[in-house]
């Protein structure tokens, strides 16, 4: 068999890329806005929060995600990845006005968990759709580029928040997150379905009408699911089940890591004595740091496989983290958090593009929305244990061990993981392919 062609022409694989970028773009913003604005939240008198009722709020957004993932996983092979996508992208949207107008704390908490729900069916969506309309030898990069906009859309808050956040409160930061309901349109006219999903459904004239509009090949199924059987049922069968549930507790490791230091690392910062301004600057170096370093590391992964960067990660992670508990020089301690922020956010992009290229088409929307949905209890946890750590008055050192320990873990899990992909030579493939 002669090695898979592209799915799509170069010019229908960057625009998928840039659409999906600009997508994560603003789940990020999202996510990492109530890490930036939760300093002046605590000292936002009115609503009377302390660390540990912080943390819990910090968590409704991600329980939200882990019920928005399971169901864009289930549901994914019902309406298409596009419908999806546009759902997440428009409640999490609606739900950042509502927290902007929050009267009180609980009803700002209930907005986070609304957000979440959309949040939560966009992330997977959008790497099944950039995994298939990339060329596999880009595979991985593209989907380290398209989920970099998650790092960037984390800089993007921190810096709005040391600019704006003094003179105008942080009410502002969440108007800012609903900026994205502006994209909706551009994102109905130009983002394709899936052209897996519509094969797969069986409506060949659409596919052929679609795949004729983007000026790619039209694949054809030739994959893994067996007739009658939902992607989840496949996905759970004898055939993935010990694969989905090791990336399950990959991301679990991975997540607590991520949305645990993006809540609170600026607080940890502000708490050993570095002023707000500060502290928000560490973040920002944290999520610059997951940019740089995920898109120089990606590439490798395409080379020579995905589990060797994603153990190199995981170690990056543990070790940085323990070391910020000793105090050090500014510039040490700056690099210390880039090489955390590539460890962490880093590390959990590039599992995505791990379970993107080990699944066929068939089922990979699927075994993304349900491993990140399950590893979204790691999400859950992250920002309650940060409060609770914060809460507990432990020595200060112990905040960075009990996010070190984790990572440390995690590359554990990684050397169990499969090295090959099970999509290697699976999948959908074009009639050209099918021919050859």
């Amino acid at each position: 068999m002669t090695p898979q062609s592209p799915p799509g022409t170069r010019r229908t694989e960057l625009s998928v890329l840039c659409l999906c970028f600009s997508v994560i773009v603003f789940d990020g913003y999202d996510l990492i806005v109530y890490g930036a604005t939760l300093p002046a939240l605590l000292q936002h008198d009115a609503w009377g929060l302390t660390p540990a009722s912080a943390g819990a709020i910090g968590s409704y957004a991600l329980v939200g995600m882990l019920a928005g993932a399971l169901i864009a996983g289930a549901v994914t092979d019902l309406v298409g990845r596009r419908k999806v996508l546009l759902f997440g992208v428009t409640g999490f949207s609606l739900a950042m006005v509502g927290c902007a107008l929050a009267p009180d704390a609980t009803l700002f908490g209930v907005f986070r968990l609304l957000a979440g729900l959309g949040l939560g069916g966009v992330m997977p969506t959008a790497i099944a759709l950039t995994a298939e309309y990339s060329a596999p030898h880009r595979r991985s990069l593209n989907n380290a580029l398209m989920f970099s906009g998650y790092s960037v859309g984390g800089v993007l808050a921190a810096v709005l928040a040391l600019s704006l956040m003094p003179t105008y409160g942080f009410r502002l930061m969440y108007w800012i997150g609903a900026v994205p309901l502006l994209l909706v349109p551009v994102l109905m006219r130009a983002l394709p379905e899936s052209l897996a999903f519509l094969v797969a459904k069986g409506r060949d004239a659409e596919a052929a009408r679609t795949a004729e509009r983007l000026g790619v090949a039209l694949p054809q199924a030739g994959g893994q699911r067996e007739p009658g059987r939902s992607g989840v049922r496949t996905l759970l069968g004898r055939r993935y089940v010990v694969p989905a549930i090791l990336f399950a507790l990959t991301s679990f490791l991975g997540l607590l890591l991520v949305y645990g230091l993006n809540t609170w690392l600026p607080q940890i910062m502000k708490s050993a004595g570095y002023p707000l301004s500060s502290s928000l600057l560490f973040l920002v170096v944290l999520n610059a740091g997951a940019i740089v370093g995920t898109i120089l590391v990606a590439p490798i992964g395409d080379r020579i496989g995905m589990r060797p960067v994603t153990l190199a990660a995981f170690l990056a992670a543990s070790v940085s983290i323990y070391l910020l508990s000793v105090p050090s020089s500014a510039p040490v301690m700056y690099a210390l958090v880039a090489v955390a922020g590539f460890g962490t956010v880093g590390t959990q992009i590039l599992v995505n593009a791990y379970v993107a290229m080990h699944f066929p088409a068939e089922v990979r929307a699927t075994a993304l929305g349900w491993t990140l949905g399950i590893g979204r209890i790691g999400a859950i946890i992250g920002p309650t244990f940060g409060g609770i750590l914060m809460s507990s008055g432990v020595n200060a050192a112990w905040n960075f061990y009990a996010f070190a320990i984790p990572a440390a873990v995690g590359a554990l899990v990684v050397l169990l993981l499969p090295s090959r992909g099970a999509a290697s030579g699976a999948g959908l493939r074009t009639r050209a392919e099918q021919a050859a």
